[in-house]
């Protein structure tokens, strides 16, 4: 059986506890039973060797107007780094935990350990509710969700696609177009479980070698770059799975999740907002299930998370093109994974256990935090 933690709210000076107009209007406004309670915890044990160490975490998001479904009630850490702090990264800021070691080779492992409490709610926007101006102007911090990014171009092969299919269907307003682009992803790609870590997103490469298979992030990706294509607004969420699945087996962890980073998808409604997706996880269970796509599951699926997310899950951030390192000209496509580099040399984020890292999730029941 589950081990459960019961808890009581009390307040601390270990932690930071902010909650902004738009934290506390969820609080009021939404019944209390709904919220699900997470503590998630890093344990990061770094190798010896080497003069110095650094170490970035993705934080749970949650503290904006966009994550209305999730929410951060506050963070610790201890260990042995020379220098840790809780901090942002990116143009539009997401949380992160950073640490360093310094000084002459260290006779034990640099270690350190962070926790996390989180909060989710059920995600689901009926986008039919959308009303149907296609000519409606986007606000202006939205358009920058149009452009393209190092995987995600939106010209040659992308934007030829996504003509394309949206001939195909005769689709004409955004919302028309937007379930049209989903619908083919689902049609026409492949869950690819033998693929590393969660896939990396190059759409150009999958379209013009006809590899339309992989994981999240390449049938996300592709998902996102066509929208963008057809000039709707669309990015990617990079989470982690953080509790079993009430749909299926297949699509969710809890307790060791380690390797359970998993990235979705939305796009923008002028009207509406953002709608979330979720098209790889219909394609997971199609897989993993043995199942085929005119399966009352797999029919089941394919609308529900054309406007929804099982909330077993949560986001860091849909941060892409990112500089993790301020002192290196190198940028990473996103950041989902813990990232460690001793003298300036990166270590391999998909193997955990060389890192190494492990990463526990623990559902809370009751009413408030415990570390």
């Amino acid at each position: 059986m589950r081990r459960r933690d019961f808890i009581k709210l009390f307040g601390t000076s270990a932690l930071s506890l902010s909650a902004s107009p738009s934290i506390a209007t969820r609080l009021l406004s939404s019944d209390h039973s709904n919220w699900t309670s997470y503590r998630i915890t890093y344990q990061v044990a770094l190798p010896a060797h080497g003069k110095s160490a650094h170490l970035w975490l993705p934080l749970p998001d949650g503290n904006d107007a966009d994550t209305i479904f999730q929410f951060t009630q506050g963070n610790n850490w201890h260990g042995n780094a020379t220098k840790a702090s809780f901090s942002t990264l990116g143009k539009d800021p997401f949380p992160i935990f950073k640490a360093e070691w310094h000084g002459k080779e260290p006779s034990d492992r640099r270690h350190v350990t962070v926790n996390c409490i989180i909060k989710t709610i059920h995600h689901a926007i009926d986008p039919t509710l959308y009303p149907e101006n296609k000519n409606q102007a986007l606000p202006n911090s939205i358009r920058n969700y149009i452009n393209p990014t190092q995987l995600k171009p939106t010209n040659g092969i992308v934007r030829e696609t996504a003509h394309a299919i949206i001939k195909e269907k005769n689709a004409s307003t955004p919302l028309e177009q937007a379930r049209a682009i989903y619908d083919w992803i689902i049609n026409n790609t492949q869950y690819d479980e033998n693929t590393r870590g969660r896939g990396e997103g190059n759409v150009t490469y999958m379209l013009e070698n006809n590899e339309l298979s992989g994981k999240c992030v390449d049938l996300n990706s592709l998902l996102v770059a066509l929208l963008k294509a057809a000039g709707i607004p669309a990015r990617n969420q990079y989470g982690i799975r953080i509790n079993d699945s009430d749909l299926h087996q297949s699509i969710g962890q809890y307790g060791d999740i380690s390797q359970s980073q998993h990235c979705r998808a939305e796009f923008f409604l002028a009207g509406r907002g953002w709608i979330p997706v979720n098209p790889s996880d219909v394609l997971q269970v199609l897989k993993l299930g043995g199942l085929t796509l005119d399966d009352a599951k797999i029919i089941q699926l394919r609308e529900k998370f054309f406007g929804a997310w099982e909330m077993n899950w949560l986001t860091f951030n849909h941060a892409e093109d990112i500089a993790i390192n301020p002192n290196s000209s190198r940028k990473f496509p996103f950041f989902m994974y813990p990232h460690a580099e001793i003298d300036g040399n990166s270590l391999d984020n998909l193997d955990p256990e060389n890192f190494s890292y492990k990463i526990i999730s623990a559902e809370l029941v009751g009413t408030g935090i415990k570390f």
